[in-house]
């Protein structure tokens, strides 16, 4: 069996107001959206990130970033990479909205951000530090809330002085979805009325050796980095202010897989399930996004088949799974953003080698750029 997580009576559409991106093709949604219609090639030399043995000699990152260069130098100097992608992409999406923030609603917008272990970096270096720094251990302490697992979306609603919901949900592989559906559930139940949700992932040895191992035991897939964040609002209290959405989230769920059942059956039935509450066949889906693994391709191949567009995300940020399900909705946005598309619909999958399965289904409407009204 199926142990799906879905809540009752949750039936809130989410609206997509604006979004921010970090990735190897740019900053921001413009960028973002060029550098894909470009198809050129982002990934750099690995030793430009770090002097530690990497399975690739190649990786998809950001060389050169530095937090100050996009925030200031105010604030930035003992922010963690993951830190920064996560304040810079929330700007973004702030900057990309027709939502103004203020002293009237700062209460009610919030952050929500997916993650597996926070930042690995920042915990990693500073367990080491415990251990090699001289007696009584001289670690910085300056730098210990960087391990704290809600550290980016903390530090994002300091930044843009928000007082409203803040959550971060560790989903590995279905971080964005889980937050996703963590968000619609605080907006359908009256906890907020605006919300920055996505997840961002930082390039590290760590992860680049976690990837899926290919023939010879080494990662099949080089690493990455990058993530992206959507302003997301009640899409029904937005249109009734007369503004338009980017795009709608119509459903988005996540579960488990019961005994004896694989991550691929398990994701097969969610899929199956999602499109039959929502009306939908698989022949009405325009795009199909996966973020690369086997068991979610064997899923698709059994529920949508091979007449929809599908692709993965794998091209654009590497093998990235806390980031993945982010990037895959911004490259949904980003080709609503360049041929605007009304009422199409796409779907993305994620799955988790620990049995968690997710799927998300968005609908476009025809309003792609900054101008909702």
């Amino acid at each position: 069996m199926t142990v799906t997580t879905d809540l009752p009576g949750i039936t809130t559409v989410l609206g997509i107001s604006g979004w921010g991106v970090v990735s190897p093709y740019g900053l921001g949604a413009d960028e973002f959206t060029a550098g894909l219609r470009a198809g050129r090639d982002v990934t750099v030399d690995a030793a430009e990130l770090t002097d530690e043995p990497v399975p690739h000699p190649r990786a998809y990152a950001l060389a050169g970033f530095r937090a100050r260069d996009h925030l200031g130098r105010k604030g930035t100097s003992f922010l963690d990479r993951r830190t920064a992608f996560a304040v810079l992409a929330c700007r973004q999406a702030l900057a990309d909205s027709d939502l103004v923030v203020d002293d009237d609603n700062r209460e009610r917008v919030g952050v929500v951000l997916g993650t597996s272990v926070g930042s690995l970096q920042s915990t990693s270096d500073y367990s080491r530090d415990t251990h090699v720094q001289d007696k009584p251990y001289l670690v910085n302490p300056i730098l210990f809330p960087n391990t704290v697992l809600n550290c980016a979306a903390g530090q994002a609603a300091i930044w843009h002085g928000l007082r409203g919901v803040n959550a971060t949900l560790a989903g590995g592989g279905t971080a964005t979805i889980t937050a996703l559906r963590y968000a619609r559930t605080m907006l359908g139940r009256g906890r907020a009325d605006a919300l920055l949700v996505g997840a961002v992932e930082e390039y590290t040895p760590h992860m680049a050796w976690a990837g899926s191992p290919g023939s010879d035991g080494a990662p099949a897939t080089a690493g990455g980095e990058g993530g992206a964040v959507f302003l997301v609002e009640d899409a029904t209290a937005m249109r009734a202010a007369g503004r338009t959405p980017s795009a709608e989230i119509v459903a988005v769920d996540v579960a488990h897989t019961g005994a004896g059942m694989d991550v691929a059956t398990a994701l097969a039935g969610l899929v199956r399930r999602m499109l039959r509450d929502a009306g939908v066949a698989a022949t009405d889906l325009a795009r199909v996004l996966s973020c690369g693994a086997a068991e979610e391709e064997r899923a698709l191949d059994a529920t949508v088949g091979r007449q929809a567009d599908r692709s993965s995300v794998t091209g654009v940020a590497g093998d990235c799974p806390t980031a993945a399900g982010a990037l895959q909705v911004a490259v949904l946005l980003a080709h609503h953003r360049r041929t605007p598309d009304d009422g199409s619909l796409s779907l993305i999958v994620a799955g988790s080698p620990d049995g968690t399965v997710g799927a998300a289904l968005l609908r476009g409407t025809g309003h792609g750029s900054r101008n909702h009204r």
